[in-house]
């Protein structure tokens, strides 16, 4: 039998998206406090996470990994093989990697791990973790379980929704739409505070009108079961304000930039995997 380690899961990386995770496990009640440890080079971020969660903190990766069944790999990218160099060869058999690094394959993470058969499972969250009502889209590598999957699945279920791709190609469409879709949506609403502010409006009304706006559209597209053009349907009638609106943005070819932003992102993503 294996022995018990002192931690259920190391934070490798104890950045914004990592901090949104952990809230959650942790207001979820899906881990206790002394199951967790998380690392950073950072001492700001290792206060962060030692004030507001109460776990163990360390700059020394390798006492993590060594004493931790689950790592979640949080780093940038870029810093993919330095990180994961510099405790390779303490990886177990009984280990469970899970990497939110955009762009970064499955077929990667297996290379980089020295066991025979090593356990990785990849996903992208985004920051709405923080609140609760995160999305992540998850893909469980050659040697994944059904046990193992399920584990990755309750740690971001816990921030809040989570989805298994049958294809791992479509990691890259996940990143484009919902894990930097949230920056779309803040980008948009910027735009509608500007726009309120010169009709008029303050600052703060003008911020709490379109937030508060943001907020309960998303709700109705969620709860109800109509599709957002039916939706914006309802909004709309012939020659109203709304009309003017969207025959404005229409006008401007706003859908087919926000189309090609989204792409852009996507294009992205598959360059960091590459």
């Amino acid at each position: 039998m294996l022995p018990r380690t002192q931690y259920e899961i190391a934070v490798i990386g104890s950045g914004n998206a990592a901090e949104g995770i952990v809230h959650g496990l942790l207001r979820r009640s899906v881990l206790l406090e002394d199951r967790i440890i998380a690392t950073d080079l950072r001492e700001e971020r290792r206060k962060v996470f030692q004030t507001r969660f109460k776990v163990d903190t360390t700059d020394d990766n390798r006492h993590a990994v060594a004493q931790s069944f689950i790592l979640l790999l949080a780093v940038k990218p870029q810093d993919f093989h330095t990180v994961v160099g510099g405790f390779a060869d303490l990886i177990r058999e009984d280990h469970l990697v899970i990497s939110i690094m955009a762009g970064v394959s499955t077929r990667s993470l297996e290379a980089a791990l020295p066991t025979d058969q090593p356990r990785v499972v990849r996903a992208m969250p985004n920051l709405a973790a923080h609140v609760g009502v995160g999305m992540t889209g998850i893909f469980p590598g050659r040697h994944a379980g059904e046990s193992d999957l399920l584990r990755a699945q309750r740690i971001f279920e816990a921030g809040g929704r989570a989805i298994v791709l049958e294809r791992e190609e479509l990691m890259d469409a996940i990143t484009a739409v919902s894990g930097t879709g949230p920056a779309y949506f803040y980008y948009f609403v910027e735009a509608i505070i500007a726009a309120g502010e010169k009709a008029g409006l303050s600052h703060a009304q003008a911020t709490l009108l379109a937030t508060q706006t943001c907020l309960g559209a998303a709700r109705m597209m969620i709860e109800s079961d109509e599709s957002p053009l039916r939706l914006r349907e309802k909004v709309a009638s012939p020659g109203g304000t709304t009309q003017a609106a969207i025959a404005s943005m229409d006008g401007a070819d706003v859908p087919k930039l926000i189309e090609e932003g989204v792409l852009a992102a996507w294009q992205r993503s598959r360059e960091l995997g590459r």
